[in-house]
């Protein structure tokens, strides 16, 4: 059985994207069929991946609107294993002329239903706030997975996706659940990462992913090349632990 998990967070910054890249690719390295739909107008995913967004004419933005099938607007990348809908910055428009629309929040849901059941996972990288898009995300998913980054105020940030979650669940998804959260950008050698940690865990009566991302150089210089860290610096520590967190969510899975 396939889940589609929306990878969100209405706080910018806190590895999000970077997670859904290498978690799509980990999972693909495993052997899992996934689909990355990048429903961020951003692009950062798409780019992520090695898809160049100039060139693109069937994405995201024309599915949301009507202009083209699901089927026209996949496209393969760097990793094998991986199918991507790619974003450009034209998906911002969508917002304004989806406004109205019946059913708006549904659109991709009704989208991507035909096809889940040839993929293993599919995650959908939402952008950094609330709006149709992401609220389409969360509609169309089983989970929700939540990177927060090791700061001062992830808890604060946190709550607020939280509380989201649970609009989404009352009016629109009732069998949303939370995936989990993971940490990102875990800096060992301070103080504050390990406080933050443990702050969360202290007062988080949700899921806590095992694994923790470490802040990783080459992590960060992935995303230029184009490529996931699996396939940048296979023994790098960001790869490794991108590994582990697809392992810990298979496992979670298969219980």
């Amino acid at each position: 059985m396939s889940r589609i998990i929306a990878t969100a967070n209405q706080k910018g910054g806190v590895g999000k994207t970077t997670t859904v890249i290498n978690l799509s690719a980990s999972l693909a390295e495993l052997g899992k069929k996934v689909l990355m739909i990048d429903m961020d107008p951003q692009g950062n995913a798409s780019s992520g991946l090695g898809l160049e967004k100039t060139g693109l004419t069937k994405t995201a933005y024309q599915l949301m609107i009507g202009e083209c099938a699901l089927e026209e607007c996949l496209h393969p990348c760097a990793m094998k294993g991986v199918t991507v809908l790619p974003s450009t910055v034209h998906l911002a428009g969508a917002e304004v002329e989806l406004l109205g629309t019946a059913e708006s929040q549904f659109i991709l849901k009704k989208k991507i239903e035909p096809v889940r059941g040839q993929y293993d996972y599919i995650l959908i990288d939402c952008p950094p706030s609330l709006n149709i898009l992401t609220i389409n995300a969360m509609s169309a998913a089983d989970s929700v997975l939540v990177p927060i980054q090791c700061e001062y105020y992830a808890l604060e940030g946190l709550s607020q996706l939280l509380y989201t979650v649970g609009l989404v669940q009352k009016s629109l998804n009732p069998s949303l659940i939370l995936e989990g959260v993971v940490f990102t950008m875990y800096d060992a050698r301070t103080n504050l990462s390990m406080q933050v940690v443990e702050n969360v865990k202290a007062n988080l009566k949700q899921k806590i992913f095992r694994t923790i991302i470490p802040r990783n150089v080459r992590l960060a210089e992935a995303p230029s090349h184009g490529l996931p860290i699996n396939l940048y610096d296979s023994r790098s520590a960001g790869a490794e632990s991108y590994r582990k967190l697809a392992k810990e969510l298979i496992a979670a899975q298969e219980k």
